[in-house]
């Protein structure tokens, strides 16, 4: 299993649920959450396998700005 974060700025949880709810269409075996008390707005993927690019460009795509941490 992989395990990626990533930062956001995603806001709501309501967001959150439809971001989780697309990227679970494409990733269906993972465990995705965030963590908006972070200053970061972190997402957080545990899957045994996806793509960084994938993840950024579904996000981008619904209008959010995300990029993978170090």
């Amino acid at each position: 299993m992989i395990i990626e974060v990533f930062k956001t700025n995603v806001q709501e949880e309501s967001q959150c649920a439809i971001i989780i709810e697309k990227l679970l269409e494409h990733y269906p075996s993972s465990s995705i959450n965030f963590d908006l008390e972070d200053c970061d707005k972190i997402l957080r993927i545990h899957a045994p396998n996806f793509s960084n690019t994938k993840i950024i460009d579904i996000l981008n795509s619904h209008g959010y700005f995300c990029e993978a941490l170090p």
